[in-house]
């Protein structure tokens, strides 16, 4: 590849936004367990507020029960709190220093709102996307401007930047029909 812009530089950041997109899906609740569903929860501890994870131990005992075991006894009440405030709908039982969360059936509504959600994460993902090929194509332009590369290599390169980034918004679009599936599931 002659001057112009770096392929592989925006492939990289377009794989940024694929891998962002899987972390936000998945976080999101389906029909099963997942120590996944509480990454969002942020616990008030020690001053700041911290990940669940880095307070307490994530596991899944039976398909619809997560268990968390926290390090710290002084700190169960307050990893109560931010699992019951973290709108996942989920209510802890506390026994000693370990909490149980029994999941509890996703209705047709819950399911619904969830599909909505990560509509919502598929669409974050495609701007970020078009972000980096609005990037590469404005490069293109500059590098055509300045002389750098001719006409016919930036038609060329900019065709391929268009593939790439059709290919990487239909990852995105599999992914979401995925986990529609999953979460629809009954």
């Amino acid at each position: 590849m002659s001057e112009g812009i770096d392929i592989k530089e925006l492939k990289r950041r377009m794989d940024g936004a694929i891998s962002a997109f899987k972390s936000d899906i998945a976080s999101l609740r389906t029909g099963r367990a997942s120590a996944n569903i509480l990454d969002p929860v942020t616990i008030e501890a020690y001053g700041s507020r911290m990940p669940l994870n880095q307070v307490a131990n994530i596991t899944v005992p039976e398909p619809r029960m997560l268990s968390v075991s926290v390090w710290d006894k002084s700190m169960v009440s307050a990893v109560e709190r931010g699992i019951r405030e973290s709108n996942l709908g989920l209510n802890p039982i506390v026994d000693g220093q370990n909490l149980r969360i029994p999941l509890p059936e996703l209705n047709e509504e819950r399911r619904k709102s969830l599909v909505k959600v990560a509509h919502d994460y598929a669409e974050k993902s495609k701007v970020a996307i078009r972000h980096v090929r609005r990037d590469g194509m404005d490069g293109l332009k500059k590098a055509e401007k300045d002389g750098v590369i001719g006409q016919d290599e930036s038609r060329a390169q900019s065709e391929r930047v268009q593939k790439m980034t059709d290919e990487t918004i239909s990852e995105v679009d599999r992914l979401l029909g995925e986990k529609e599936k999953e979460i629809m599931q009954v």
